[in-house]
């Protein structure tokens, strides 16, 4: 029993000793401030509850991401409505009761945080209501994967785009797709979501938004480079995806993040 004994510290150690530890030296950079200032005017209801949410970057290994708190948050609109956004508990998320939503309004956000001025414009866009679902059950490579389509029609003759947001609330799973009707104008036309995962019984929270031109690029561009084939956590992407906020102050501490208000439709969905 000694020399068995013997023979497995020996091989634990061999074992042990050809570890090495290996350190990435990642470059670090002075914080930005991210923005998430999504303004939705869901159907059905009034738009006046909205939260804008402020975030600092943080370096690669960190798990908390620190918000971006004490800063002064306003929109205003072409009518000379000004809506302030005051922050809840050094949460970095910014509230506010009274907005006043309207389909082709301009709005202007404006940030100063740390001295510096930030400031974004958006025009609301509409979009059409979701009108039915398709459930296929034998889909994907396998033919056992359950795919979904949810139809709406198009406008015709409007240039139109959408964001779709599928969320699985179950697994607080998040998927978007954007599309746009260059080839579809006036139809009727779905969102796909096909999950291999997705079951029975799984609830589906799925949002249609309708966006500008330049977020539908913009996203686009995302998704592109978080894409699965994109490479692994260290691959550099090409190019730093900016938003259309833009520092007054200090041009070259430019935030990340982008600044949108929608018309949003919204629809509930049990998987059969």
């Amino acid at each position: 029993m000694r020399k068995i004994a013997h023979i497995l510290l020996i091989g634990l150690l061999l074992v042990t000793s050809c570890e090495d530890v290996i350190d990435v030296d990642l470059d670090t950079a002075q914080p930005r401030l991210v923005i998430d200032a999504s303004l939705r005017w869901i159907k059905g209801t009034d738009g006046s509850s909205q939260v804008i949410k402020l975030t600092q970057t943080a370096p690669f290994f960190d798990n908390d991401i620190p918000p971006a708190s004490g800063a002064q948050v306003t929109v205003t609109d072409d009518k000379n409505n000004t809506f302030n956004f005051i922050e809840e508990n050094n949460s970095g998320l910014y509230k506010n009761d009274n907005f006043i939503p309207e389909i082709g309004g301009v709005f202007n956000l404006s940030i100063v945080y740390n001295n510096e001025t930030y400031v974004g414009t958006e025009t609301m866009q509409s979009v059409v209501p979701i009108d039915r679902v398709e459930q296929k059950n034998d889909g994907g490579f396998s033919g056992e994967d359950i795919e979904l389509k949810f139809y709406y029609t198009d406008p015709a003759g409007v240039e139109n785009f959408y964001l779709f947001e599928f969320l699985v609330t179950n697994r607080s799973l998040l998927t978007l797709e954007v599309y746009d009707d260059e080839f579809t104008d006036g139809n009727e036309i779905f969102g796909f979501y096909s999950d291999e995962d997705l079951k029975s019984g799984d609830e589906l929270v799925v949002t249609n938004s309708g966006i500008s031109r330049r977020t539908y690029d913009f996203t686009n561009i995302l998704l592109q480079q978080t894409a699965d084939n994109s490479g692994g956590p260290f691959e550099t992407q090409p190019a730093t995806v900016r938003g259309n906020c833009v520092n007054q102050t200090n041009p070259d501490n430019y935030p990340l993040g982008y600044f949108r208000v929608t018309e949003t439709d919204v629809y509930n969905y049990t998987v059969q």
